[in-house]
């Protein structure tokens, strides 16, 4: 088509009415379409540990799985301590964060976790591992956390300061113990306090009220309950970890409830 034919087009009154009415909507498109490009770009902050994890998963996996856990008592605490789980180790591949994170291989996995469950325009350099947060930029709680005083469950917490944000072990260390890590040797339990899927943001005063508990104990009390229970299972299955009797029936009724309420696909 020709420039002058091109010009007489849009000089119509018709053609004018469509494109001011038209442009507006186009643009929004255009506009979803790059922030969601974007949003999801490594570096550019993730989507965070909401409930749109727990969706994906198929309840009947997850019951499947909760079908193959072994039952067997909790070993005792002798001979515990943090440091027999090797963490905040550099990220290599093997922890499971995935390509998009292999520039990072300076950085820790705590580093690669905060840079996945960030929100909005989170950065991290790959030769200093610092944190940049833009001011749209932080960590959103999902975990939720119960109001002693009120018995109600407070607001989720934002934070923006990365040195206040808590990386959750989902299987906490100290619950790994007493189900068989206390029998693995020193790269086991590397592995196990490394691994992507038992890694979360959370806020701290979360973190402190779920302590070293199993599910029998402790469940998250807000939006993340479901994405959870399905973590817990992956990883006492991968790590051959037990389940005690009262554990073992509590992941039952809670992920049969998570899958009455619709929250595994």
């Amino acid at each position: 088509m020709q420039f002058s034919t091109l010009a007489k087009l849009f000089s119509s009154r018709g053609t004018r009415r469509v494109f001011a009415v038209g442009a507006p909507i186009l643009l929004a498109v255009v506009v979803a379409i790059v922030y969601e490009y974007v949003d999801d770009l490594p570096g550019a902050g993730g989507k965070g540990p909401g409930t749109a994890n727990a969706a994906t998963v198929s309840g009947k996996d997850v019951s499947d799985l909760v079908g193959k856990l072994t039952e067997a008592p909790e070993s005792p605490m002798t001979g515990y301590s943090r440091e027999k789980f090797p963490h905040w180790d550099t990220n290599k591949p093997d922890h499971g964060f995935g390509d998009d994170y292999a520039q990072y291989s300076r950085c820790t996995s705590r580093d690669a976790m905060m840079l996945r469950d960030a929100t909005g325009n989170v950065t991290l350099d790959p030769r200093t591992c610092k944190f940049t947060v833009g001011k749209d930029g932080g960590w959103q709680d999902q975990y939720g956390f119960i109001d002693s005083k009120t018995g109600q469950l407070k607001p989720y917490k934002w934070m923006t300061d990365p040195s206040g944000v808590d990386a959750d072990h989902i299987v906490a260390l100290a619950e790994a113990w007493r189900s068989g890590a206390d029998k693995f040797d020193n790269d086991t339990r590397r592995h196990i306090a490394n691994d992507a899927v038992n890694l979360v943001a959370s806020d701290p005063s979360a973190n402190r009220s779920k302590g070293d508990q199993d599910v029998a104990t402790y469940l998250p009390p807000g939006n993340y309950r479901c994405g959870y229970l399905d973590r817990y299972v992956k990883i006492k299955i991968k790590y051959a970890l037990t389940v005690d009797p009262a554990e073992h029936t509590a992941l039952r009724n809670a992920v049969d409830d998570c899958v009455r309420r619709g929250e595994f696909k």
